[in-house]
């Protein structure tokens, strides 16, 4: 491992998980667009004020609807963004858990807040049944699931977003770092495998990760949600809070589930 001036360790983890400063700096949301989002659909769709913001990173988003009048729960499996929420976006109760199964109570919220494609960590049939289970546990009944992720769909028949890397350059902290990624479909494993390769003006090394996302058609997700008990609302391509354009105050959902980004609003049977 070796570390830039600024001490942050480039390591062949997660960088971005690892070093939640450095995530805020790659992924800035000074107007808190992802968390107007979410709270503009708990409110148009009735929630109660007990939310969890399952996958909630470096706390951006719970802090912000916690700043919305909510009681707010955040929980993330990295202890390193934890750490990092609690101190610098205080408000909601942190704590961790696996979104592949967690056990926070038995209907001790309203509504399940899940951005910025966390659900399509769940690879495997079992790890989303796990998820949607957890979720039905822990939500009243009546209850909502929010979710913000990539759409399987949009890769049918189209590769503009695997043809070529995507380079990323910010500086942080007097250090400038370059991103560079691939994605391509492993279609055996109906995923979306992500290869980024990462550099620094330090001196330190290269360093290449690897991750991947579930690709889960709209269908195919309804069928899913309809055997955990619960009924969507809406599905839709956007406006989102990572769509172009972006969702904007006032905005109605979609009806269509073509593009790049696919939004989820169910409600769980009462």
């Amino acid at each position: 491992m070796t570390a830039d001036p600024s001490g942050t360790p480039m390591t062949s983890g997660n960088l971005l998980t690892d070093n939640p400063a450095l995530y805020e700096a790659r992924f800035p949301d000074p107007d808190r667009l992802a968390g107007r989002w979410a709270e503009d659909c708990l409110r148009r769709h009735g929630a109660g004020p007990r939310v969890l913001d399952l996958g909630c990173g470096t706390g951006r988003d719970a802090a912000h609807l916690h700043g919305a009048g909510r009681a707010v729960t955040g929980a993330d499996l990295s202890e390193a963004m934890l750490a990092h929420a609690r101190t610098h976006h205080p408000g909601p109760a942190y704590v961790q858990a696996d979104l592949h199964g967690f056990d926070l109570g038995e209907g001790v919220f309203d509504a399940v807040v899940c951005l910025d494609s966390s659900l399509l960590y769940c690879h495997a049939n079992a790890q989303l049944d796990g998820f949607l289970a957890s979720c039905r546990r822990t939500l009243t009944p009546g209850g909502l699931l929010v979710a913000e992720m990539r759409n399987g769909a949009y890769f049918l028949g189209r590769t503009d977003l695997l043809d070529i890397p995507t380079v990323d350059t910010f500086t942080w902290q007097g250090t400038t770092y370059r991103s560079a990624t691939n994605l391509f479909v492993d279609r055996t494993a109906q995923l979306l495998r992500r290869i980024r390769v990462w550099s620094a003006d330090d001196g330190s090394p290269p360093v290449e990760q690897h991750s991947a996302w579930r690709l889960l058609f709209p269908l195919e997700l309804r069928h899913f949600l309809a055997a955990h008990g619960f009924e969507v609302l809406d599905l839709h391509d956007g406006p989102g809070p990572r769509t172009e354009p972006a969702w904007r105050e006032g905005e109605s959902p979609g009806v269509t589930a073509d593009g790049d980004r696919l939004h989820l609003v169910a409600r769980l049977s009462a």
